[in-house]
């Protein structure tokens, strides 16, 4: 059974008059591959709530999913029923992203960088999404500020996800990597191998991502190396 077999699946179970975000009481306390249809399902309608953020819903945004997951022949339809869904539900994106931190971080712990956690990885996919049109609005930034608030991501992890991404952000490398100024070298390049073995798509596929989404990781990992190469050559020097 496909992802987008089980998403279909997940929307039929739902009765009618019912919004989108109830999908998320259906699916809460699930196991692993439920959880994936909960991260891509909060991918697409967050997507499409953050659409309005700057004003003007793109082409490119609403396509961006093509970039983020690869959808197989015939699934895209699936992928824009759950956009239409999102953005047609009176329900604010405050309601769906409480939804989304009840079912991934059900404890509500507070998280951090060095957590690794699927929200990191939602977190990530939604800027993706903003970045789709190749502008990033001070309205996505508050959006995206707000939801990691939501999710329990403190500030400087939202200030690394948002170094590695946005390009002309505030791109300190030590923002990047997650790690206080100052740190040791050894303890930087212990926190640069981390943030790439945790990168890898198995490992993600674990945390419950789906398979489908194999561009989160790219840009991250490009500004990974990048920040841990600025500060190994700043020591070197």
């Amino acid at each position: 059974m496909t992802l987008w077999t089980r998403i279909s699946e997940a929307l039929t179970a739902l009765i009618q008059g019912q919004p989108l975000s109830a999908v998320f009481d259906l699916l809460r306390g699930q196991t692993s591959p439920e959880k994936s249809v909960g991260f891509t399902i909060a991918v697409i309608a967050l997507g499409a709530k953050m659409a309005k953020a700057d004003g003007e819903v793109s082409r490119e945004e609403v396509t961006a999913f093509r970039r983020i997951f690869t959808l197989p022949d015939g699934e895209e339809r699936h992928a824009a029923h759950v956009f239409n869904l999102a953005r047609q539900d009176v329900a604010g994106f405050d309601h769906y992203a409480r939804k989304i931190a009840q079912l991934f971080n059900p404890e509500g712990r507070r998280l951090c960088a060095d957590d690794h956690h699927v929200l990191l990885d939602l977190l990530e996919a939604l800027f993706q999404v903003a970045l789709a049109d190749g502008n990033y609005h001070p309205g996505e930034d508050e959006f995206l500020r707000h939801v990691a608030g939501i999710f329990g991501l403190d500030e400087p992890c939202f200030n690394a996800v948002r170094a590695r991404l946005v390009e002309g952000a505030p791109r300190d490398p030590y923002d990047v990597l997650g790690i206080p100024h100052g740190t040791e070298i050894a303890d930087a390049r212990a926190a640069w191998k981390r943030l790439v073995r945790d990168t890898h798509p198995d490992v993600m596929t674990a945390r419950g991502v789906p398979p489908e989404a194999i561009h989160l990781a790219e840009r991250r990992l490009i500004a990974i190396n990048a920040a841990w190469a600025e500060l190994s050559g700043q020591k070197a020097a």
